[in-house]
């Protein structure tokens, strides 16, 4: 039976992340691989923080601490966070782990006996005022492609085009901010990726026809522009270091590996932490040497695209080993904050921890992965989430549930009615419920996740369409058994709800799946014939009515929140 391999893009480690971060990677992975593991999937969802580079030297030093304890405390930080979200990784892992240390050199050291790793001298920007060599993001300035400006030596955020940091206009250093730059010669690695080219395109002509668009997209853009040879070291205090039985003058220059070279190995890295922990039970090579039975899916943004498709590729393909490769990309667009960017440097939008401070995960999770933005950017407002929560969680699930029990115990008492058999209506109900329920599976099985939650909405709908056409308020005046009926087959929904929802709303779903006492309750999943039959629950089963699920969010709210963080 095949496996699945989770991974989303590592979370940068440098302060907590905003829900455009959240929506991008981590959620989505999570919300998948509940989804697997219910199916009865074998599913491994891997993740950690990415902790190597020059934004972390450059908080470490803003916070006045070591590098390696400012990371240390991020870490347990962000992982806290990601709790709170209820985001149940298998492991949480750290880039600056040995695990990762020692897989990154050794896939250095089979790139250099394969000839994919040279060494180059080049010249670098030096600053005077800091008395040092500028690795790519100590340096600022404008991107010559678009004109941000405040694009980074690497990479560009506003445009996404990779940069150098000779292509800045009016360079300047991120640590001091002097323009007293002058450019020296020094040496580094370079990752031959030109040589690399005719079978990175292969591998993607091969792999990517059920990529996303978005996905494809940017990855063949690359091809199209050629792959080029990329410095690979960084001059930088903190990193994975280059090994000294290789390249002996750089170690002791005290080079690190570029963080994009190290990062992605850290996937593999991770899982090796996760195996380290239970050595006799898990075996985390399995999962990435010549794992032919495992599929893997990546989540990502789409900045993080080409180097989870071209790059991290390039250096598996250059091993001449047996790792494996992505199977399936799930690329994302960005998530904005009222038509601006949610930004981490700049503290534009809701950022998670905040977020958990105003209202509990699930109604962040169910929103962000409604309004999830798989084709195009979409735009964060507080009056798109007031909506969409009161009227999807507050109006229509949580109502229905609380509805239903409370009237039920109010004139049937704390047990599961019996009633009549079931009817036309319930027939119909229950065709439409199988219906529905794989519609929502196919959608998860293709990772829409937009498309998922409509149809998780119209399973919530079909309840309250049915609890209408029958009206068990009005039915009870003529016929109480029929009442009754109407009563059972609304709870059995319930129960179903719980069941196929918890991959988006977790905690919600284990208080509707507690609110009925079923001892021999260990149902993973529904299947159609359950979905029509609505049984689960039988008659005489306790129930209690659980606490409200969701309340709305009031006017009153509203202006709170856009006062407090911006709504313009």
């Amino acid at each position: 039976m095949t496996r699945h391999l989770i991974t989303s893009a590592l979370p940068y480690i440098n302060g907590i992340k905003h829900l455009g971060n959240l929506v991008g990677s981590m959620l989505p992975a999570d919300v998948y691989t509940r989804y697997l593991k219910q199916r009865g999937h074998d599913a491994l969802y891997i993740c950690a923080t990415d902790e190597h580079g020059t934004p972390a030297e450059l908080a470490a030093k803003e916070a006045g601490l070591p590098v390696s304890e400012f990371c240390s405390q991020q870490h347990e930080a962000q992982k806290a966070v990601y709790d709170g979200f209820a985001l149940e990784f298998d492991y949480f892992g750290r880039s600056s782990s040995q695990q990762n240390r020692e897989i990154t050199q050794h896939f250095a050291r089979k790139l250099h006996e394969n000839g994919f790793i040279e060494e180059r001298a080049i010249r670098q920007v030096f600053s005077i005022a800091d008395d040092r060599f500028l690795p790519d993001r100590y340096i600022v300035g404008t991107c010559p492609h678009c004109g941000y400006d405040k694009a980074r030596g690497d990479q560009c955020e506003n445009c996404t085009r990779v940069l150098d940091p000779t292509d800045l206009i009016e360079p300047r250093s991120a640590i001091s901010g002097s323009s007293e730059l002058e450019v020296r010669e020094t040496k580094h690695l370079f990752l031959l990726q030109s040589k690399l080219d005719g079978e990175v395109e292969a591998w993607i002509d091969d792999s990517s026809d059920e990529w996303p668009q978005l996905a494809s997209s940017i990855a063949r853009k690359w091809l199209t522009e050629g792959l080029h040879d990329r410095s690979i070291t960084r001059d930088l205090e903190w990193g994975v270091p280059v090994p000294a039985d290789t390249w002996p003058e750089l170690a002791a220059e005290g080079k690190v590996f570029y963080v994009w070279f190290d990062a992605p190995i850290e996937y593999i890295g991770a899982t090796k932490e996760w195996a380290d922990l239970e050595p006799t039970t898990r075996d985390w090579r399995s999962w990435w040497y010549e794992a032919s039975d495992v599929q893997y899916t990546q989540f990502m943004a789409k900045d993080n695209v080409p180097f989870h498709t071209v790059m991290f590729p390039a250096m598996e393909l250059g091993t001449r080993e047996p790792w494996k490769r992505v199977d399936h990309v799930k690329a994302f667009n960005w998530l904005n904050y009222y038509g601006g960017k949610f930004s981490t440097s700049q503290q534009r939008g809701v950022f998670s921890d905040a977020a958990l401070e105003l209202l509990p995960a699930d109604y962040w999770r169910y929103f962000l992965m409604a309004n999830a933005p798989e084709s195009d950017d979409t735009s964060f407002t507080w009056e798109l989430f007031s909506s969409s929560v009161n009227k999807d969680l507050a109006d229509t699930l949580g109502n229905f549930v609380n509805r239903v029990l409370s009237f039920s115990r109010k004139r049937f008492g704390d047990t599961v009615p019996a009633g009549k058999e079931a009817g036309q209506a319930e027939h119909k109900l229950g065709e439409e419920i199988a219906r529905l329920l794989a519609e929502y599976e196919g959608h998860m099985e293709t990772l829409q996740f937009r498309k998922a939650t409509q149809a998780l909405r119209a399973l919530w709908s079909a309840g309250n369409s049915y609890l209408e056409e029958k009206a068990p308020w009005l039915e009870i005046k003529t016929d109480q058994e029929g009442a009754a009926l109407t009563l059972r087959t609304a709870m059995n929904l319930i129960h179903l709800y719980a069941v196929v929802s918890e991959p988006f709303i977790p905690a919600s779903a284990q208080a509707m799946r507690k609110a009925f006492d079923l001892t021999d309750d260990t149902a993973t999943w529904v299947t159609a014939e359950e979905a029509s039959a609505l049984a689960s629950v039988p008659a005489g089963t306790a129930f209690s009515v659980p606490p409200v699920l969701f309340a709305k969010i009031t006017d009153d709210d509203l202006e709170a929140w856009r006062s407090r963080f911006g709504a313009q």
